[in-house]
């Protein structure tokens, strides 16, 4: 039985009155625009190219404009999938921390080739790799009253574990704790 009104915007479901949330205006683009609109978006930061058909998908492209836009932005060089790899592997390590395992996950995600994620692997220097998990490790030790218990030696192990970093190394770092 329907009430004697309804606003826009609502529905009824099973006796209930729902709100619908209103369909998204989304602006036609030609492909001149879209790829306009693209390059400026690839501009900003280096992007994947799944983020980059993503977002022409959001813009509503065919698959035929999609394929287009997106070998534009390579012959352009805005887009670039191993320059994306370097770029995110020294960004996620410098500011994150991240661990050779989160790296590899996240550049997996982002569906890239196992070329582009060897190149961005290359970026790590292993001085700089070793000494980043000593200091992440020292950090989150001072930090669990020094790992004498083992819930914190847990919390430690967990910490860097989620962070990608080796278990051999983690383990060992966590043996040596008194």
């Amino acid at each position: 039985m329907r009430p004697a009104f309804f606003l826009p915007g609502f529905t009824l479901y099973s006796g209930v009155i729902k709100k619908e949330p209103y369909p998204q205006k989304t602006k036609a683009y030609t492909l001149t625009e879209a790829k306009r609109s693209l390059e400026n978006y690839c501009a900003y930061q280096e992007r994947a190219h799944s983020e980059v058909v993503e977002k022409l998908r959001g813009m509503r492209m065919i698959p035929e404009a999609i394929d287009a836009v997106v070998n534009h932005l390579i012959q352009e060089d805005f887009l670039n999938e191993e320059r994306f790899a370097r770029a995110y592997v020294r960004g996620k390590f410098n500011q994150k921390h991240w661990g050779k395992k989160r790296l590899i996950q996240g550049l997996k995600q982002k569906q890239l080739s196992a070329f582009a994620i060897k190149a961005g692997m290359s970026e790590l220097n292993e001085v700089d790799y070793r000494g980043s998990f000593e200091t992440l490790a020292r950090r989150i030790t001072e930090t669990t009253q020094g790992g004498k218990t083992a819930a914190s030696k847990k919390k430690i192990a967990d910490y860097l574990l989620y962070r990608g970093w080796e278990s051999e190394w983690i383990y060992d770092w966590i043996n040596q704790l008194k």
